[in-house]
């Protein structure tokens, strides 16, 4: 066995004297409460753990009665004797984690058993979990383990970090483990209350560079960190190779250990101090030097600090993480010197689990504050991402086809970046399916009745579609993945509002991101009948979301709960007749608060969905204070349509179409009375909740602008194939081969930027996004426009009747032209974006 490496029963010592337990108590408890526990009530030999530093752990091993000398091995975590911080040490909160991620995930985690909070039983609070035979890496440097032995071993962690923070916490049910925002921020004040607590008057002495590093953090909490999407979720919070139980002959984790500063948060944070042993060697020791990878040297086949990122980054869908690298890095060396400063305190009096080494955590400590400030004063601390490593990553996952049949496409594989997941190509095709048996066989039909006198109702099938896309598992497919784990807490909490039968999975979708959802919604986009049959369809989408995102219980049990089931429909109201709404700091609509009500008048109109008779709550935008600055004046609010003054004035048509039963209303508000806690997130925040609605809702636009594109060059390839002029078929002459060449390039231009634009949406918000998104929103309806322009040319007559669909589509593409924003509005964000890049 190689230095610094050691199985599990190695690290295995007599219990400590002042650790000791009543092993009699601990006996019956665990006869009594662990499954299968070997009883009569057999003898126990117990030992202690020697490595780790915060909480006791012992081996259970107790003989099997009859078992011809079977033993079997337990593993014990308690709290510490004596006086401790508050907060830490929470066996409670490991507990939860483990049992969570045991049942549910595919993270290696040990099996739990029980949880003991009576601390009358042994001293304190603890829980039992299964003994793992494996092998612990000690020593970061892995010595005398060979180079392809230590690159597998680095990689092997790099992937089961990236799997940690995969996991659907909603779907584990850990979506109250902790708040997702402001982790850093809330992390830093924790830590130096710690900090402070361990030190002092009459406490060990105060390093004056750690209170100047407090400051410094402060300061510099990156953007992100307010952030609750991507990148946000399970964090472990003490993530190191020494952490992890291998397996005892592969080179794979079979087991992450010491999960008691666990939390939901910024998972950059656990990448950074995952990393540590490249900056700081910080092990406790009486010479120790201090010194991490960059100033020892990387010891040969231990990977490059940069390619055990690009494996991270890679696994785990990440971006690159140079722009806020300085501040994680610096905020793990201040994270584990407060840590130290506890051992180091509790070496003091009597009382550190980790042995000797605890004698020596004081002087540990200060060295990662010095560690930190030399780090944060570096230049350059990060280089680009290695394609290398991850072209390797790539190379030996299985390649995923992603096939367009019957889309034209050039591309036939899933070479390139953007590769569907086998959970999302099976959708995508029964998506396809669906649609060709029920959704084109019904146009016709849909299309005559909404031509009728009777348009403005709703024609059965289309109910009767709804309920088959429920059952095959097809609803609400746009639901992201962070606000449906916001939905599943309000579903589990009261499900009074529901429908009997109503499943949550099917409620919430099937935990898509916005990328992931981009090939589905692309796929609806085809028809303009299909996206509503799925519950996919403007506006209700983004009023789903704002509910999702910004609503109250109550006001999601009144109006998100029958949305999500598809019981009801919604409008958005924003636009005006009289002012340029593409700037909407000109709205005028007013909303005036009276006691207990809110009065709203003005007019407003293109709010699509008021016409249909489904239609049952409004979310309008209008003032609440004239005075306020432009961007604070405007508050959201929801409105009942049955409200008194709320008068559907007439239905606007596009190019002739009314979009008969859905329709786009213009409507007058006149001295409409609403209840105050109809307000949405409160007054003057409207532009903030419309910044979190827009972002999705434009891409979803351009998304279904992809469908349509693509059903038109269908429809344009079958025309042209069929259809005679001046002696040969139309595909043979070379005009039309050329610019039917010209639209698929740019269909395939305008696919990869609206999927771009959906992973950038995932990974950094829609603030960071916006110039992208901005892109996309200019580029798809154009290029939407010109495919189905072409698409009625080689209809000729026929394209630019009813005959067909792309009429349609092609009006719904030039609204969109305008819709959320007219492309001079897009090209201006773009430009300024552009300027200030180059100012940099």
């Amino acid at each position: 066995m190689a230095a610094g490496a050691r199985r599990t029963r190695e690290l295995l010592r007599p219990v400590d004297a002042a650790q000791a337990l009543d092993e009699a108590a601990l006996l019956r408890y665990a006869a009594a409460h662990v499954p299968g526990f070997p009883s009569p009530a057999p003898s126990l030999a117990l030992s202690q753990f020697g490595h780790g530093q915060s909480n006791p752990t012992y081996c259970l091993e107790v003989s099997v009665p009859g078992g011809g000398g079977e033993t079997r091995r337990y593993v014990l975590r308690k709290k510490p004797p004596g006086a401790i911080l508050q907060s830490a040490h929470a066996v409670e909160r490991e507990f939860q984690v483990l049992k969570a991620l045991g049942a549910y995930s595919d993270v290696p985690a040990p099996k739990v058993f029980c949880l003991c909070t009576d601390a009358s039983v042994i001293g304190t609070p603890f829980y039992i979990m299964e003994y793992l035979e494996g092998i612990l890496y000690l020593d970061t440097k892995l010595p005398e383990t060979t180079p392809s032995k230590r690159k597998a071993i680095y990689f092997a962690a790099a992937k089961t970090l990236a799997a940690i923070h995969k996991v659907d916490v909603a779907a584990v049910g850990l979506q109250k483990y902790g708040r997702r925002d402001n982790y850093c921020k809330r992390q830093v004040d924790r830590w130096e209350r710690q900090y402070l607590h361990s030190t002092g008057e009459g406490k060990p002495a105060r390093y004056p560079k750690m209170l100047d590093l407090v400051r410094w953090l402060k300061e510099n909490v990156p953007e992100e960190d307010s952030s609750t999407g991507l990148g946000t979720g399970l964090v472990h919070g003490d993530y190191r190779v020494d952490n992890l139980v291998f397996h005892p002959t592969e080179d794979r984790v079979i087991g992450v250990l010491d999960w008691e500063l666990s939390t939901l948060g910024n998972q950059m944070c656990d990448v950074a101090y995952s990393c540590m042993q490249y900056i700081i060697d910080s092990t406790p020791t009486e010479n120790s030097s201090y010194g991490g990878f960059e100033r020892s040297g990387i010891p040969d086949g231990i990977p490059q600090l940069e390619e055990y990122l690009a494996v991270y980054c890679s696994m785990s869908a990440r971006p690159w993480p140079v722009a806020n690298w300085k501040f994680y890095i610096a905020f793990s060396l201040f994270r584990g010197a407060s840590i130290y400063a506890g051992v180091y305190h509790r070496w003091t009096m009597g009382n550190a689990s980790g042995g000797e080494r605890a004698r020596f955590a004081g002087k540990a400590g200060n060295a990662m504050v010095d560690c930190a400030w030399n780090y944060i004063n570096r230049e350059n601390v990060l280089r680009e991402q290695p394609a290398t490593v991850v072209g390797m990553l790539v190379s030996k996952a299985p390649r995923q086809e992603f096939h367009r049949e019957q889309e034209g496409s050039t591309s036939t594989n899933g070479q390139g970046r953007f590769v569907p997941s086998e959970k999302v190509m099976q959708l995508r095709e029964k998506i396809m399916k669906f649609m060709k048996d029920h959704i084109y066989p019904k146009e016709d039909e849909l299309y005559k009745h909404a031509q009728s006198t009777s348009r403005w109702t709703i024609h059965p099938e289309e109910e009767n579609l709804k309920a088959l896309a429920k059952e095959e598992g097809l609803w609400n497919l746009f639901i992201p993945l962070d606000s449906a784990a916001r939905a599943r807490e309000l579903l589990l909490e009261d499900r009074s509002h529901i429908s009997p039968g109503s499943s949550d999975d099917l409620l919430l979708g099937a935990g898509l991101t916005n990328l992931e959802y981009g090939y589905l919604c692309e796929i609806m986009g085809r028809s303009v009948w299909a996206p509503q049959i799925f519950n996919c369809g403007a506006p209700d989408t983004g009023n789903m979301e704002v509910l999702l995102r910004y609503g109250t219980k109550e006001q999601q049990k009144q109006w998100l709960v029958p949305l999500l089931e598809g019981k009801i429909r919604s409008g958005f109201a924003m636009t005006e007749p009289q002012v340029a709404s593409s700037d909407a700091t000109n709205i005028e609509c007013a909303i005036s608060r009276q006691g207990d009500f809110y009065v709203i008048n003005g007019k407003k109109w293109w709010t699509s969905g008021a016409m249909d008779p489904r239609c049952k709550i409004l979310i309008l935008m209008g003032k609440t204070d004239f005075s306020a600055p432009k961007h604070k004046q405007q508050s959201m609010i929801l409105v009942d349509i049955n409200t008194p003054g709320v008068q559907i004035r007439r239905p606007l048509l596009v190019f002739g179409f009314d979009d008969a039963p859905h329709g786009h209303a213009e409507i007058t508000f006149d001295n409409v009375r609403v209840p105050v806690n109809n307000i949405l997130l409160g007054e003057g925040r409207g532009f903030e909740i419309a910044q979190g609605r827009l972002g999705p809702g434009r891409l979803h636009h351009c998304m279904r602008l992809i469908g349509a594109a693509e059903r038109g060059m269908n429809m344009m390839v079958e025309r042209a194939l069929s259809r005679t002029a001046f002696g040969k078929r139309i595909a043979q002459h070379g005009s039309f081969q050329s610019d039917l060449a010209k639209c698929r390039i740019e269909l395939e231009q305008a696919r990869l930027l609206v999927l771009e634009a959906a992973d950038q949406l995932d990974r950094h918000g829609n603030k960071k996004a916006r110039g992208i998104l901005a892109m996309a929103k200019v580029a798809a309806p154009n290029m939407a426009l010109k495919v189905l322009d072409m698409a009625m040319q080689v209809h000729g007559a026929a394209g630019v009747s009813s005959d067909t669909v792309l009429s349609h589509l092609w009006a719904t593409a030039r609204t969109l032209r305008i819709a959320d924003g007219p492309d001079e509005v897009h090209l201006g964000t773009i430009a300024k974006l552009e300027l200030q890049r180059a100012r940099l």
